[in-house]
């Protein structure tokens, strides 16, 4: 083995010549090394942004570049094809490909918030068009580039070898505006990333003015002057959350959504009008992606979408078809098209050449901290300048006061050396000063030049002055940066365009439910679903109504309401408990079908059914339920109380034996309550009379029963202007004024409502109603019919009615509720009390 390696090493001896030492490494450890080194050059050479200037270094050299041959604002444009040969060339030995695409994205206003570059033909769109090869667009630096780069020739930054070391290029620009706040940053490095979002330039600078004014602000204070990004494209920020925690830790998340209005035709129509879209987002592509949506039938609202961009805008129209909900169409295009994006938002830069993630504040803080190292080193520069210059002029006043001397001195010495050192001797003047005054040109004594060397020397000296006073004075300093930001703001400002939503909101399956009023029905035998309303035609009383349910044999339609499809329902059990579902949950059928078992919606006990049911969007301290028990008992309970959902339910009252829950309803501070009973009578009382109790109690009693063959019937919210509708089971009713009932405290018997009759049937069901109220009735057959109020005759309590639905032999009416007109026309009323009726009742919302 031994004579192997020495055979081994005479072999690489040999190869490699005598002398030569071969160092012997692991190949893990060797690709780990060469790993490490090519990383920190991709992030420190390529992808990341150093935080003083906000630039990478290929536009850092695109700039530097276009600035050393001459392509600035004052100047015509010139071919791209030399900005990019000098860029690789001098400074950026990369491919021209990269560099060209980096300056067409410096010069498009689409992706820059202040564009740095001015580009002269084809520099793509936001179509997603790519830019003309770049032997035909033409370029030269903007205006506000000119700002990155002033005061670069008063040694205000440090130079550094370019990669061959035979030029020199700026390590950092002095940047005299916040440009990596202003014009953001996005990049990939070697395991991580940079995505820094553009801001509105106005504000990035009096957000510097403030931190430069009070170091120790806040985020909270700084949100207030610079509230967000701002995008070139616009759109709306969606929440601010997103944005505090980027401005508090570096990382955060952010909802940019597009700018729409929603217009209508002149045959009634909507259109959805896009003005802007999100930032980055291709706008061919969503356009395509629109195109494919209403293809595929997943936007069936839509008839037509139009490309309305030119010259003014990038308009995107989508026409909707007769009856479509705008707003239910858009929050569908919101979830399913890029008009919504998430941007991540992860502020890394280079600090001192180390990538570190950002908050507001440091960004802000390193910026100023460039800022003062510019202003001093240009101050520096100046100084030494204006001394510089002084000490010439000084000369000059010298020999101007002896200037017979100094030309019999220069006369009189044979060669310029001689003639320096004898004026040297003679009046103390240094070699600087003796070469000017030889250098000088004999017009320079006469009176008036005399007068201007001496005027310029003045002036010299003040501002000699001024600048030992800036490099004395800290704040003086940050005063010159707020006084040359300023200007900047000025010249280069414009107003926000990105708006910021105050709440954030995301798009979930209720946005996609159109808010539609619906009827509901439940039948005896356990089956639900809901319809529009409209799907019910009105009739006049007496009509024979139209079949709502195809029913099995010995069912029958026990409960009917009407409520927003995006309401909470609160059904109440026969047991004392309460479930919630929202309404779309529902099963949606059509007008004759039966149904879905109920049991597939709510975890229903045996021999438990649903009683009441109470429709709200929200559960507001100050509303109450009112429950009512068929043996009399009653219960007010606040409906915060309920704002929780718990799969097997919830206990809403707790019962005696033998009771069951009848009814519930809203009821607010003030109103009155009707208790009816099965033998024709009612108590009305003030709602005070019962105290507000907890969720799971038994309540007091409202009503005293005659007997325990009777039962309570129905509950009712009213006031004095309303009327108590009745109806009995073979369809004979009447309405009379509440102001007809006394009032009287809970617990009495009431008084008679109605007189009953053999011929025309027992007490069915009771409503509160106005004139100009339209009611459904329904039997317990599925017939429903539609009848004014107006068309039922108002007569006193103890009367028997008139004729409103011809009930056939063997049926019987149930219930009673509003219609879709009336339910609209008193949404607001409704919304506060909807209707909950009892085991004989329809319900509404």
């Amino acid at each position: 083995m031994a004579e192997d390696n020495q055979n081994n090493n005479e072999t690489q001896g040999e190869q490699f010549g005598e002398g030569t030492d071969i160092l012997r490494t692991e190949l893990g450890e060797s690709m780990q090394t060469s790993f490490l080194e090519y990383s920190m050059s991709v992030i420190v050479s390529r992808a990341l942004p150093d935080v003083r200037d906000g630039l990478k270094p290929v536009h850092r050299r695109i700039l530097y570049a276009m600035n050393e041959s001459g392509y600035t604002p004052t100047r015509p444009h010139m071919k791209s094809a030399r900005t990019v040969g000098d860029v690789i060339g001098k400074y950026h030995p990369h491919g021209d490909s990269a560099v060209y695409d980096t300056m067409v994205r410096l010069a498009q206003p689409f992706s820059m918030r202040v564009p740095l570059v001015d580009g002269h033909g084809n520099f793509g769109s936001i179509d997603g068009d790519s830019a003309a090869a770049m032997r035909y667009t033409e370029a030269r630096l903007d205006k506000a580039a000119m700002e990155l780069l002033r005061d670069l020739d008063k040694e205000t930054v440090d130079f550094t070898p370019n990669y061959d070391e035979s030029l020199e290029e700026p390590a950092v620009l002095p940047a005299r505006f916040p440009n990596l706040l202003v014009n953001g940053s996005n990049g990939i490095a070697v395991g991580m990333a940079t995505n820094i979002p553009p801001h509105n330039l106005n504000e990035t600078i009096d957000a510097c003015c403030a931190m430069m004014d009070n170091p120790d602000i806040t985020t909270e204070e700084l949100m207030k002057i610079l509230p967000g990004p701002d995008f070139p494209t616009g759109g709306i920020i969606m929440g601010r959350d997103g944005i505090r925690d980027a401005y508090e830790t570096g990382h955060g998340s952010i909802t940019i959504r597009s700018k729409t209005r929603i217009e209508e035709k002149k045959n009634g129509n909507y259109s959805i009008v896009i003005s802007e879209i999100p930032y980055q987002v291709n706008r061919r592509r969503l356009l395509e992606k629109l195109g494919e949506l209403v293809k595929e039938k997943k936007l069936p609202e839509v008839s037509n979408v139009h490309d309305a961009a030119d010259r003014r805008g990038i308009d995107i129209i989508i026409d909707l078809k007769k009856n479509s909900i705008p707003q239910v169409v858009l929050n569908k295009l919101f979830k399913h098209t890029q008009l919504q994006i998430g941007f991540g938002i992860n502020n890394l830069a280079l600090v001192n050449g180390v990538p570190q993630v950002l908050s507001l504040r440091q960004m802000l803080g390193h910026y100023i901290d460039h800022q003062r190292e510019v202003i001093v080193r240009r101050t520096r520069y100046e100084l030494a300048k204006a001394e510089e210059r002084a000490h010439i002029l000084e000369g000059y006043v010298i020999a101007l006061d002896n200037i017979d001397e100094v030309i019999q001195i220069i006369r009189s010495s044979e060669t310029d050396k001689v003639a320096a050192a004898r004026l040297t001797e003679r009046f103390g003047l240094t070699d600087k000063q003796t070469s000017a005054i030889l250098e000088m040109r004999l017009r320079r004594l006469t009176g008036l030049e005399r007068e201007k060397i001496e005027q310029e020397l003045a002036e010299l000296r003040e501002r000699i002055e001024y600048y030992k006073r800036v490099l004395a004075d800290d704040a003086l300093v940050r005063q010159i940066i707020k006084e040359e930001m300023e200007d900047i703001k000025k010249r280069f400002g414009t107003p926000r365009r990105t708006k910021i939503s105050a709440a954030a909101k995301d798009i979930d399956v209720e946005d996609l439910i159109a808010d539609e009023d619906v009827a509901v029905t439940v039948t005896r035998a356990g089956y639900v679903k809901r319809i529009p309303v409209s799907a019910y035609r009105q009739q006049k009383r007496g009509g024979k109504g139209t079949q709502g349910v195809n029913l099995k044999e010995n069912d029958y339609v026990e409960h009917l309401f009407i409520a927003s499809t995006l309401s909470y329902m609160l059904f109440f059990s026969s047991k004392g408990k309460v479930y919630r579902v929202k309404v779309y949950e529902i099963p949606e059928a059509s007008r004759h079908a039966r149904g879905t078992a109920i049991v597939n919606l709510l975890p229903l006990e045996k021999g438990e059914t649903i009683r009441s049911v109470v429709s709200t969007k929200d559960f507001p301290n100050d509303r109450f339920l009112m429950f009512a028990t068929e043996q009399g008992m009653v219960k007010k309970t606040s409906m915060d109380l309920y704002d929780r959902t718990r799969k097997d339910g919830l206990i809403a009252i707790n019962l005696k034996d033998g009771d069951n829950l009848l009814s519930v309803k809203q009821v607010t501070e003030g109103r009155d309550v009707i208790l009816v009973s099965s033998d024709g009578k009612a108590i009305k009382w003030n709602e005070s009379e019962v105290r507000a109790m907890g969720r799971d109690t038994m309540g007091v009693r409202g009503i005293k029963l005659s007997s325990d063959e009777e039962s309570v019937i129905g509950m009712e919210i009213a006031s004095d202007d309303a009327q108590l509708l009745v109806v009995t089971d073979k369809g004979y009713g009447k309405r009379t004024p509440i102001s007809d009932y006394p009032s009287h405290h809970r617990g009495g018997q009431g008084v008679y409502t109605i007189t009953q009759t053999k011929k025309k049937g027992d007490l069915a069901c009771v409503m509160v109603v106005n004139p100009d109220d339209e009611v459904m009735l329904i039997t317990d057959k599925g017939v429903i019919v539609r009848t004014p109020v107006a068309g039922i005759s108002e007569l006193g309590r103890s009367t028997q009615g008139v004729h409103v639905m011809d009930v056939a032999s063997g049926d019987k009416v149930i219930g009673i509720t509003l219609s879709e007109s009336q339910e609209r026309k008193h949404g607001d009323v409704r919304d506060s009390e909807p209707v909950a009726e009892g085991q004989a009742s329809l319900l509404d919302e």
